[in-house]
């Protein structure tokens, strides 16, 4: 076989191109870059990156239709592609067909290998605008976070820049739509549209034979929901911040609103502002049902009906995320309404209710197809709960008690630095050491503990939330829970006058409602 490339000189589309490609590979941070190319002609491209991209190492996608080999030229154009790979020496593959089929092929392979994705892309097929645009959307679900992304033809100068029949408009409608996902490397008035992707890769879709190892997740899109009123704004943001800060990804957040301010909606907006793939959106919850009068117990049976969604990750917002959710998300509940961690303070509920292994309901992960059906017998479980000791949660474990999915404690982690390390027949039974690497910490207990809680010798540290005046003591996240306050719009609050204030009273109104309550026991006991 000839050592020499075979390329047709008067069919040279690419060597004007050569110098200011390699001008972009300063980006690529890689030193053994993936490559995927739709439309390689005799492969002039291909060639070029992989004997100065891959210089080191590396490899090629090739993309072409040959004219499905049915013609001369197309036979020719693929055994020159074939010749002229070769001799490089490097990895590459060709793919001979129209470009759709060809990239959900690749979309299909990507799915089932541990380190997806490509480093470089280049779009150069069909020049009618409704193929770039496909040809754009295909690829871009392929290309990593960071990747080069090239278009060819956008200043093409054979069809008019506005029609159907060039590249120009299919390529301006892929970049309106992913207006918030790339920078811009070239110049207005260059030939190619050279994109540097900034979001992370989303392939967007499951195959059947996926590999269970798979670094695609079984549900793409994230639905996180959070039901807060005013005095839950702040923490409400700390737990939005930390979702944000570990987990990449299509994300909704739903906030059930229970009272919020206008000023409390913009500064959660602003958590969201700088994510491209998260959407924020606020819900309102109908009147008729219970926490209408009995306030915000309720609010997650209430949410059920309104939840615009199948599958549901709900959060108290006095969480903090401390790892990617994914993994939590991904769950196969088995056909479960609901899948929870068991309550580390009451393992096997409390005497008000009906005996057996009892959830926390801080973190659930809801099949809301399943909860939806069940919600009437969990309005009249609220309705029976209403003075029960922890309302909202008796009600979600009498209506689904013996059929919830038990999820490892980690998602929950409860208790730390307090009660959790207190000894008891019922606890003793956990394993607990998963939450000493909490995915998700939940600060249980009251926001401001009263003087009881405070003084009893029993229980220490007491339970507390780090935002109320006795902040919480021998908690080991307290410290991280006031460092991500410190990335959204209540940042400073901790050193505020108000804050200080805000303790004071607290602290002022425990210590007299203690003391009031230590004169009518006394009272009581002497008889006066």
């Amino acid at each position: 076989m000839s050592t020499e490339y075979i390329f047709t000189a008067t069919q040279d589309w690419f060597s004007f191109n050569a110098d200011r490609w390699r001008g972009l590979f300063r980006y690529v941070d890689t030193s053994s870059p993936r490559v995927l190319e739709i439309g390689s002609w005799e492969g002039r491209s291909a060639v070029f990156l992989l004997n100065e991209l891959c210089v080191n190492g590396g490899s090629i996608i090739c993309i072409d239709h040959f004219d499905l080999m049915n013609t001369e030229a197309g036979r020719d154009r693929h055994k020159k592609v074939m010749h002229n790979l070769s001799i490089t020496g490097k990895p590459f593959r060709v793919i001979e067909g129209f470009s759709f089929p060809s990239l959900m092929t690749v979309l299909e392979e990507q799915i089932s290998v541990r380190d997806p994705g490509f480093d470089w892309v280049y779009v150069d097929g069909s020049h009618e605008a409704d193929d770039t645009l496909l040809d754009g959307e295909l690829s871009w679900r392929l290309a990593k976070k960071g990747a080069i992304f090239i278009f060819d033809d956008y200043r093409w100068n054979k069809e008019p820049e506005d029609s159907i029949h060039h590249p120009k408009r299919g390529i301006d409608a892929f970049m309106a739509l992913h207006s918030d996902e790339f920078e811009v490397i070239s110049s207005q008035d260059e030939y190619q549209m050279i994109l540097r992707k900034t979001s992370e890769m989303r392939i967007g879709f499951l195959v059947k034979d996926a590999a269970p190892d798979s670094s695609q997740p079984m549900y793409n899109e994230m639905h996180v929901v959070l039901t807060i009123d005013s005095s839950y704004a702040m923490p409400a943001a700390v737990t939005i911040q930390s979702v944000l800060q570990h987990t990449k990804g299509r994300i909704t957040l739903y906030i059930v609103d229970l009272g919020l301010t206008s000023l409390d909606k913009e500064r959660l907006r602003q958590l969201t502002t700088t994510h491209a793939d998260v959407t924020l959106m606020f819900l309102d919850l109908p009147r008729d049902h219970p926490s209408e009068s009995t306030g915000a117990s309720w609010a997650k049976i209430a949410m059920i009906p309104i939840l615009p969604v199948e599958r549901a990750l709900y959060l108290d917002a006095d969480v903090l995320v401390c790892t990617d959710l994914r993994a939590a998300w991904n769950v196969d509940l088995a056909g479960k309404p609901v899948g929870a961690v068991i309550d580390v303070g009451y393992p096997q509920g409390h005497p008000a209710i009906e005996r057996g292994p009892y959830f926390n309901a801080g973190v659930l992960l809801i099949d809301l197809a399943q909860a939806r059906a069940a919600h009437p017998r969990l309005v009249e479980a609220a309705m029976r709960c209403q003075d029960s000791l922890l309302r909202d949660q008796d009600a979600l474990n009498t209506v689904f008690r013996d059929n919830w999915c038990m999820l490892d404690v980690a998602w929950n982690a409860q208790g730390l630095g307090t009660y959790a390390k207190h000894p008891s027949a019922e606890r003793d039974a956990l394993d607990l050491r998963a939450m000493e690497e909490a995915a998700i910490v939940h600060f249980t207990g009251p926001v401001n503990p009263d003087m009881a809680a405070v003084l009893n010798p029993h229980v220490q540290p007491y339970t507390a939330k780090p935002w109320g005046y006795a902040g919480a003591p021998g908690h080991p996240y307290a410290e991280e829970w006031w460092a991500v306050l410190e990335t959204t719009e209540w940042r400073g609050y901790r050193q505020s006058a108000e804050y200080l204030e805000y303790c004071s009273a607290k602290r002022e109104e425990a210590g007299a409602y203690g003391i009031a309550a230590f004169h009518r026991a006394v009272g009581v006991l002497s008889g006066n």
